[in-house]
């Protein structure tokens, strides 16, 4: 089931794109080239701010809990100093100042999750300076996911995501929801094409949100999928497959996507495919009819866990059960591993390798 993320990207230097008229390399020069260092994750575009020198391999260490799949915004306070939110995307009241970095770091630490992947918030939309200070203070912790932004023309596009990668971005969203009405992720000369691909030679991972239902995009998905097999496509929330008929329907489509090997699905936001009432925590429903057969179809290594904070500190077992829960549904300490943080680990690099953050 593995999926090859072997590199072979030039220190120093993002390549050229392929299919896009490329916009001038991105070369580092001085003092940041020196900085620069592969950091043996699959994207290959960490700047490390540890010295040139890579030194000796760390020694093995226990497996790492990741978190693939959360959010953090300003807390009211900071968004009226220095972080306001987007026009229109206040966060819910009775999260708005429950979703900071320090209080993500607080409830990481209570359940034991050694890193977290920030996947950019709708709340702050394309302005990811939120995110970039949260990851630049706690490299050793957070990482990012850059959300990307449909009305750009195509070579602004790329060009964005070339300099959120060197900002240490490690994979994109595709929300298909902000794409205008009509229009695909996967259309041909835009921008959501010329970013997957280029995604694919960078091997940053790009996650799509099915928000509304899987049936709904699933051709569109397949179009991206077929058009750059090099390209990890990631599924939220095990693509939104709840537990009733329009539910199952979808998740056989899920399923069929297991033939392709660059395909990889979260395990997270339980109660999102519970829905309300229906299956109540500790999710013993979607265990059996979504975890399980994803696990045979899928493989551990193609399987990631995450929890959707802030949203699941409403739910019941919190941020502590949802972790404990996913956890609990392997049968074996591999697939426990790879589960809980090795498939996070492989397709967006080591956490904890950059030092300890203040």
């Amino acid at each position: 089931h593995a999926i090859n993320t072997a590199h072979h990207t030039p220190p120093a230097m993002i390549p050229p794109s392929v299919g896009v008229r490329a916009p001038r390399p991105l070369l580092l020069t001085g003092l940041l080239a020196s900085l620069y260092a592969l950091n043996g994750r699959s994207s290959a575009l960490t700047l490390k701010m540890s010295g040139s020198s890579a030194g000796p391999p760390a020694a093995a260490t226990a497996p790492k809990v990741i978190d693939s799949h959360l959010h953090v915004w300003a807390s009211s306070s900071e968004a009226a100093k220095s972080y306001p939110y987007a026009e229109g995307q206040d966060p819910p009241p009775s999260l708005i100042d429950r979703a900071s970095t320090s209080e993500l770091l607080k409830i990481m630490d209570d359940a034991g999750v050694d890193g977290a992947l920030i996947v950019q918030p709708i709340n702050h939309k394309y302005d990811h300076s939120y995110v970039t200070d949260a990851v630049r203070a706690h490299p050793d912790r957070l990482k990012g996911m850059l959300l990307h932004d449909p009305a750009l023309p195509p070579e602004r596009a790329v060009s964005r995501l070339e300099e959120l990668t060197l900002d240490g971005y490690v994979g994109v969203r595709f929300n298909p929801y902000l794409w205008p009405e009509g229009a695909k992720m996967s259309e041909e000369g835009g921008c959501g094409l010329a970013v997957y691909k280029r995604c694919g030679e960078l091997k940053m991972p790009v996650g799509v949100m099915c928000f509304k239902g899987l049936e709904l995009h699933y051709d569109d998905i397949v179009r991206l999928i077929e058009s750059s097999p090099d390209t990890a496509l990631i599924l939220d929330h095990l693509g939104f497959t709840g537990l009733d008929e329009r539910g199952d329907a979808a998740f056989e489509q899920l399923l069929s996507l297991a033939k392709y090997p660059n395909v990889v699905v979260k395990v997270s936001a339980l109660f999102r495919v519970a829905g309300p009432g229906s299956d109540p925590y500790p999710h013993n429903g979607v265990r059996t009819r979504r975890f399980v057969p994803l696990l045979e179809a899928f493989g551990a290594d193609r399987l990631m866990f995450g929890t959707d904070f802030p949203y699941v500190l409403e739910q019941e077992g919190s941020y502590g059960g949802a972790t404990g829960t996913v956890s609990s549904w392997a049968t074996t300490e591999s697939e426990r591993a790879s589960l809980m943080g090795g498939t996070a680990e492989r397709l967006f690099g080591p956490w904890g390798s950059v030092g300890k953050s203040s």
